[in-house]
């Protein structure tokens, strides 16, 4: 039988002689040396032995290197998160480095040059090269400062002033309060009488009064706002008579809504008329309840049935009798016909509107009229929503505050207290409050002397800021929210019907499932203060086509931050709404008014033609701008200036308050009187600021 030496199967098996016979003695084999023969079988067991071993070794290598393979691309992700964190810190300390934040107060340009460490010179001659004027130390807004800023790598964040706001604090009192429907009232409706400016607003009133007032106005018309009640059945309305719908719309513009029910008047000799249209959407827009009276059915070209077949057709208003849901009522307000069916339907619509007041407490209301007394000093006229207003009791409103000295009804008399929906006026405001801010009464003086510092406080920073901001149409698929249908608000006014009609129907092929189109307001003429406030209240842009804001309109634009657009070629029009809707309309040209002047004398010199001697009001005027002419508040003229001159010197600018001669190009028309508006176009990139608001 073959036998094998053990140093022979040891080197078989590449371990050493001593290793091998180490293994024997643990197996229990025995032997003297490594000469020492082994049979067969036992070398099969060692080899068998020896083969299982490096298998199980193999697989700890393995096991072992797949281990330290996965332990070391753990730490190369570590290492990898680690850099990415770092990297990202480096970002953000970047992005941090490169953010300065500003208060209110430090929005001027000379502070923010320092601030991003640009030289206040660059800035000024890097504007000055793309023909925008900037002065060192004026103030700017704070889209104005992001702008300027970014042309530098930087950006600009207000600085974050945790302050409570404590009319947002009384606002939520009144809230909690309203939360428990067990102390709250049935309260007596505030109806505003609105319509055409003849068919009879203050004749229904006067009658429903049973005084003379449409009388003692000049020309039978409304001359100020007044607030008036009347009882029927032992049942209390209280009226609001406005001398237009822009007074009401202001009210709701500001958030102070103090109608309930709306009772727009028609005559039925004339019908709907396109002030009674205006009238309409400004109370649609409030979204209240609408009664139709139809009035002068005394007169015999009168016709019921036409009017309400316009207030159907223009107006969406389907009379209940012809089976919609509009309440209609003809009346006689001359005659007194009617007069008592209408107080009836004015009752039923507030029982089902359900208006609820809390009855006790300090009171709550709006000012609706205010003006200086002679006698009295600062009056202020207030419908109470809630609580009750005596004399003592201590108010704010706005920005204004006092102590009730005395309280008088609509009649002048004395009262001694006023509740819900009760007109009143005030004496006592240490100055004038402006006309439709919230009133209310607070526990202390030294509360309503805070409370209207701080909105004092607050409204000159926002003036500084920006103020309001409505929607713009370079804007609006940005700043929309995701995730519902869009709404894109419009006023369109336009040189004639037919145009307007065309303008909706082009419009409304417009709308898609993402974007609805709602047409507010439409009419004819110029875009007046009355189209601004509307869409202020209801957040829309005004279309003019082949027609020119007033310069009311112009300057209330600005105030209340609603844009105006105006073409005179309906292709570009539409091509612009597409664009915004699809989110690809650019901003063009930015127009800015600069400065404003009068026409103090007018120079005619046969070979150049008439020169406007000037004064100059405010903002300044530049040779390379444009100006608008108005006369008796109507544009005449929008072009550019041929030359500028103060005294003989022919001169790029002037500034206010100096005086300065003015050449218009290709306008030779001008008179002393005419006012003027500088104005100066230039165009601007769209940023980023809005880029996370939209899609």
């Amino acid at each position: 039988m073959p036998k094998t030496r053990v140093y022979e199967l040891a080197k078989r098996l590449k371990i050493s002689t001593r290793e091998l016979l180490d293994e024997l003695e643990e197996l229990g084999v025995s032997v003297k040396s490594h000469m020492s023969m082994l049979d067969d079988e036992t070398v099969n067991i060692i080899a068998s032995l020896y083969e299982e071993e490096k298998r199980e070794v193999r697989s700890v290598k393995a096991s072992e290197k797949k281990k330290a393979k996965k332990l070391e691309e753990e730490e190369e992700e570590i290492i990898e998160e680690e850099e990415k964190k770092k990297k990202e810190e480096e970002i953000l300390k970047e992005k941090i480095r490169k953010t300065v934040h500003l208060s209110p107060e430090e929005l001027k340009l000379n502070i923010l040059a320092e601030k991003i460490k640009v030289p206040l010179s660059k800035i000024i001659k890097d504007h000055f090269m793309r023909g925008i004027i900037l002065r060192p130390a004026q103030g700017v807004n704070l889209e104005e400062a992001r702008q300027i800023a970014a042309q530098y790598g930087w950006n600009i964040e207000l600085k974050e002033e945790k302050i409570s706001d404590p009319i947002e604090a009384l606002k939520e009192k009144f809230d909690e309060l309203y939360k428990d429907e067990s102390k709250l009232v049935q309260r007596p409706p505030v109806v505003t009488v609105m319509g055409h400016v003849d068919h009879g607003k203050t004749t229904l009133l006067d009658r429903i009064r049973k005084t003379t007032v449409a009388e003692k106005e000049v020309g039978g018309i409304t001359q100020s706002i007044g607030a008036y009640q009347a009882e029927i059945d032992g049942k209390k309305i209280t009226f609001i008579d406005t001398p237009g719908h822009e007074a009401f719309t202001e009210m709701r513009a500001r958030g102070a809504q103090a109608t309930d029910i709306v009772v727009l008047v028609v005559a039925a000799d004339d019908g709907v008329m396109p002030q009674t249209i205006e009238a309409f959407n400004h109370a649609k827009t409030a979204n209240v309840p609408i009664i139709v009276a139809i009035n002068k059915i005394d007169k015999p070209n009168a016709n019921i049935d036409l009017t309400k077949q316009q207030l159907a057709s223009k107006l969406g208003l389907v009379p209940e009798d012809w089976g919609g849901d509009t309440i209609v009522v003809p009346i006689s307000a001359k005659m007194g016909k009617g007069i008592d069916e209408l107080l009836e339907m004015i009752l039923l619509v507030a029982e089902m509107s359900e208006i609820k007041c809390i009855p006790q407490g300090n009171a709550r209301g709006v000012i609706i009229e205010s003006e200086l007394d002679k006698g009295v000093g600062p009056l202020a006229t207030a419908i109470i929503k809630d609580g009750i207003i005596k004399p003592g009791d201590y108010i704010v409103a706005g920005s204004t505050h006092g102590k009730v000295r005395a309280l008088r009804d609509e009649k002048g008399r004395k009262v001694k207290n006023a509740g819900p929906s009760d007109p009143v006026q005030i004496i006592g405001f240490e100055e004038v409050p402006d006309m439709h801010e919230i009133l209310y009464v607070v526990d202390s003086l030294d509360q309503a002397r805070e409370i209207s510092a701080f909105v004092k406080e607050r409204q000159k920073k926002e003036r500084m800021v920006k103020g309001k901001k409505h929607v713009r149409l370079e804007e609006f698929m940005r700043i929309s929210g995701e995730g519902e249908r869009k709404i894109l608000n419009l006023i369109i006014k336009s040189d004639s019907f037919g145009a307007v009609e065309a303008l909706k129907q082009a419009i409304a092929k417009l709308e898609t499932e993402e974007v609805h189109i709602e047409i507010v307001h439409s009419g004819i003429g110029p875009v007046n203060g009355s189209d601004v406030m509307l869409a202020a209240a209801s957040d829309a842009v005004i279309i003019g086509y082949k027609v020119k804001p007033d310069s009311q309109a112009r300057s209330q634009a600005e105030e209340e931050g609603v844009q105006i657009k105006i073409y005179e070629i309906i292709f570009d029009l539409i091509d612009d709404l597409k664009k915004a809707l699809e989110g690809l309309l650019e901003p063009e040209e930015v127009d800015e008014v600069v400065g404003h002047g009068e026409v103090k004398q007018v120079f005619k010199i046969k070979k150049l033609g008439n020169i406007a001697g000037v004064q100059l009001q405010n903002g300044y005027v530049t040779k390379d701008g444009f100006v608008r002419v108005y006369r008796r508040n109507e544009e005449i003229f929008d072009g550019k200036i041929e030359s500028l001159k103060h005294y003989k010197e022919e001169v790029n600018r002037v500034d206010a308050p100096k005086e300065c001669g003015i050449k218009l190009l290709s306008f030779d028309d001008i008179q002393e009187g005419d006012k003027l508006e500088f104005h100066v176009k230039r165009q601007v990139k769209r940023t980023l600021e809005f880029k996370d608001g939209g899609n």
